[in-house]
C-alpha cells in the first residue's frame, strides 16, 4: 500500500513491519491502544481536523487489540479489519497485502449485457461460508449470470443476520470465514469471468455493537432520523469525519477486495445538504480507487429520483444504474392479482409492461396514492441498463409475511410467461437467489440481537407487515417468525438438491439468458429501438425495430387464451417480404409447459391465436418463396 494512501486510511494498517492505527475522536484529549497482552497502552498522538494516529513495531499481524478514548473503554476499534469474537469483542490487525491475488488481467465491470445474481452468504450454502459459496461459482457461470451482488458482509452482532445491522463496516462477518475468505471468494469468481459488487449501508448502523459514538457524537447526525435509527452525520457539526469514515470505507472495499463496484442501500435515506452531496464524492473516490479497473455503482431509492444518474456536472451522482421497484410492484400484482399495502397503485396490465420497457420507471413525477405525494422522475437520456427490474430481492420476498418467493404465489405458467419477460427485456434483470430453480425455501427476516433487542425487532417486524390488511390480521401476526431464532434462520437456507427436483426452471432460466447473450439482436442494447403496443388488457408485444429487417417480437399473454381473425396494430406485422418464426415459447414441455404453439399463423400473415398465459419469443425470416430464390 503507497505511503500516502497509508497515512489516510483509518483503522489498524499493516505495512513494512509496523503497524498505523488512526483513529476519529475529535473531542477527546487522549486516545490509546491497549494491546491484548501488553503490559501497557500505547498513546496515540493527536493530529489535525480530530484524528489520532501512531506507528507500532510491536503489533504484527494476529494482534488483539481495542481503544481507551480519555481513559474510558476500552472499545472495539470502530475501522476494524477483523472481529474474530464479533462486535464485542477485541479487533485483529490483519495483514492487508498478504493475500495472492491471481487476477491482474481483470478490467472490471461495465454496466452494458450485465445479468446480476444477489445472495446472502450465510443462506446461500448450508456452511454459509464464503469459501462454501466459492464451490458454486461455477454453476453460476453456467447459468448465465455475470455479476453477483453480495448482501452486506459488514460484521454484525450474533450469529446470523441479513447484513444491515452492521457496526464495523470495515470488518467482513468473521461467520463467513476467516479476514482473506471474501478475498479468495472474489479471486475465485474474477478466474470464471464474474465481476462481483457488494451491497453496502451508509445510512444507519446497527443498534448492537455500534461504538462509534463512544469516539464521537458527531458520527450521527442531530437533524436527521432513518427508520432504521440515527441517520449518519454529513452536514452538521465536525461531519468531515463521517464522511471519510463512508468514503473510506467504499475506497477500501473497491481497492482491498477488488470488487468491481458496490450497490448503495436506502440512497434515500443517505441526508446531505452540503453544496456537494456525499454520494457524488464517494462515487468520484470509490472509481479513483480503482484505476485500472472499471466498476458499477448501483443503488436502491425507494422515491426512483433518477436524476441521481446524472453525471456530477448535471447535478446528479453519477450512479450507474438503479433498482426499479415499479416493475416489480406490476409484475406482482400482474402474477398473484392483489394490490395490497404498497401494490395499490399498480394495475399488472399490459401497458405497465410496456412503458416500463421503454421508460424505466412508472411513475416520474406524478401522484403516488399510498404515499400521497409526487414519486420518480424522468429518466431523460438514460440507457435501459440504468434500470434494475426484478421479480424477487430480499427485501420484496421478505416483505411477504413468512418469506414465500414468488414461485409459490402464482402458477407456474404466468411465471414462466413473466420471467421471459425479465430475462429478455431491455433492462438489466436481477435474480435472488435459488429463483432460476424455483426454491421453495422461504427467505425472512433473521438477525441474531440479544436477548434485550429480540422481542423489539420481532415486533417491529409484525408492525411493519401490518401495512398489508392480509398481514394485519392477528392469526397472521402470530405466525410471523421471529428473527433471532434459529429455526427461521435455517429455514432460508437454499436446499441445493432441488436444483435436479427442478430441473425445468433451472432449464428455461439457461435458455433464456443464452438468447439474452447470444441472439445478436437482443444482445445489443444499444444499435435497436424498442417499440410495443397492447393486444388486449393483459396481453401485449415488445419489438426491437432493426435496419435490416431482422426484428424480434416477443408476444406475452398473462390471461386466457385469445383469438384474433385480424389486428389492427402495425407491430405485429412481419417486415416486407419476411414471416415470423419460433425462436422461444415458455409453455416448451421442457420448462414444464403444455406445448409450443405459434402463435403468429402462416409466419403472421394469418389468423393470431395467444396461448393463455404464455410467452413467445419471434424474429423475422426469409418467406418461404425467399428462400427458393
Amino acid at each position: 500500500m503507497a505511503t500516502d494512501i497509508l497515512t489516510q486510511v483509518l483503522g489498524a494498517c499493516y505495512a513494512h513491519g509496523e503497524t498505523r492505527f488512526r483513529v476519529w475522536a475529535p473531542e477527546a484529549q487522549t486516545v490509546d491502544v491497549v494491546i491484548e497482552g501488553a503490559t501497557r497502552a500505547l498513546r496515540l498522538q493527536r493530529q489535525a481536523d480530530g484524528y489520532f494516529a501512531t506507528v507500532s513495531t510491536e503489533a504484527p499481524p494476529g494482534t488483539l487489540y481495542k481503544y481507551l478514548v480519555d481513559d474510558e473503554g476500552p472499545w472495539p476499534d470502530p475501522c476494524s479489519r477483523f472481529q474474530p469474537k464479533g462486535v464485542h469483542g477485541s479487533s485483529m490487525v490483519v495483514d492487508g497485502e498478504r493475500f495472492r491475488w491471481s487476477d491482474a488481467d481483470w478490467t472490471g465491470a461495465k454496466l452494458t449485457g450485465q445479468v446480476i445474481y444477489e445472495l446472502h452468504i450465510g443462506t446461500f450454502t448450508p456452511p454459509g461460508t464464503f469459501d462454501a459459496a466459492s464451490e458454486r461459482l461455477e454453476y453460476l457461470r453456467d447459468l448465465g449470470v455475470t455479476m453477483l451482488e453480495i448482501m452486506p458482509v459488514a460484521q454484525c452482532p450474533g450469529r446470523w443476520n441479513w447484513g444491515y445491522d452492521g457496526v464495523q463496516i470495515f470488518a467482513p462477518y468473521h461467520v463467513y470465514g476467516d479476514y482473506d475468505a471474501f478475498k479468495r471468494f472474489v479471486d475465485r469468481a474474477h478466474a470464471l469471468g464474474l465481476a462481483v459488487i457488494l451491497d453496502v449501508v451508509y445510512n444507519h448502523l446497527g443498534p448492537d455493537g455500534n461504538y462509534l459514538p463512544s469516539f464521537s457524537p458527531h458520527y450521527f447526525s442531530k437533524r436527521h432520523k432513518t427508520e432504521w435509527g440515527d441517520a449518519l452525520n454529513f452536514d452538521d457539526e465536525l461531519a468531515q469525519g463521517t464522511r471519510d469514515f463512508v468514503i473510506g470505507n467504499a475506497c477500501y472495499w473497491i481497492r482491498e477486495f477488488h470488487l468491481d463496484g458496490l450497490r448503495l442501500d436506502a440512497t434515500q435515506s443517505i441526508f446531505d445538504s452540503s453544496e456537494r452531496h456525499v454520494l457524488a464524492e464517494l462515487v468520484e473516490q470509490t472509481r479513483a480507487a480503482a484505476p485500472t479497473r472499471s466498476i458499477v455503482i448501483t443503488a436502491e431509492n425507494e422515491p426512483q429520483c433518477s436524476e441521481h444518474l446524472l453525471p456530477p456536472e448535471r447535478g446528479g451522482f453519477g450512479i450507474d444504474a438503479m433498482w426499479n421497484d415499479d416493475f416489480h410492484h406490476a409484475a406482482n400484482v400482474a402474477l398473484r392479482g392483489t394490490r395490497d399495502g404498497y401494490l395499490r397503485d399498480y394495475t399488472g396490465r399490459a401497458q405497465e409492461f410496456i412503458s416500463c420497457a421503454k421508460h424505466g420507471f412508472l411513475y416520474q413525477g406524478q401522484r403516488y396514492s399510498w404515499q400521497d405525494k409526487a414519486r420518480g422522475s424522468a429518466l431523460k437520456e438514460a440507457p435501459a441498463a440504468s434500470c434494475i427490474v426484478f421479480l424477487d430481492n430480499h427485501d420484496q420476498v421478505a416483505n411477504h409475511f413468512i418469506g414465500e418467493r414468488i414461485a409459490k404465489r402464482c402458477t407456474p405458467q404466468l411465471l414462466r410467461a413473466m420471467t421471459g419477460l425479465l430475462l429478455l427485456g431491455p433492462q438489466t434483470p436481477l435474480l435472488f437467489m435459488g429463483q432460476e430453480f424455483s426454491a421453495s425455501t422461504p427467505f425472512t427476516f433473521f438477525a441474531d440481537h440479544g436477548e434485550d433487542l429480540q422481542a423489539l425487532v420481532h415486533e417491529g417486524r409484525r408492525e411493519f407487515l401490518r401495512q398489508f390488511c392480509a398481514y394485519a390480521d392477528s392469526a397472521a401476526q402470530a405466525l410471523v417468525p421471529p428473527p433471532a431464532s434459529e429455526d427461521t434462520f435455517s429455514s432460508c437456507k437454499l436446499d441445493w438438491s432441488e436444483v435436479e427436483r427442478h430441473a425445468p426452471a433451472l432449464r428455461l432460466h439457461r435458455d433464456l439468458l443464452r438468447l439474452r447473450r447470444e441472439d445478436r439482436v437482443l444482445s445489443n442494447e444499444r444499435r435497436y429501438r424498442l417499440d410495443g403496443a397492447t393486444l388486449t388488457e393483459r396481453a401485449f408485444v415488445l419489438r426491437w425495430l432493426t435496419s435490416d429487417d431482422s426484428d424480434r417480437l416477443l408476444v406475452v399473454n398473462l390471461d386466457r387464451q385469445v383469438d384474433f381473425d385480424s389486428i389492427a396494430e402495425p407491430m405485429i406485422a412481419p417486415p416486407g417480404g419476411k414471416d415470423w418464426s419460433l425462436l422461444w415459447c415458455s409453455e416448451d414441455v421442457r420448462y414444464g409447459g403444455h406445448g409450443i404453439i405459434m402463435p403468429a399463423q402462416t409466419g403472421g400473415r394469418g389468423r393470431w391465436c395467444l396461448p393463455a398465459q404464455c410467452g413467445v419469443l419471434l424474429q423475422a425470416a426469409m418467406t418461404a418463396s425467399e428462400k427458393k430464390t
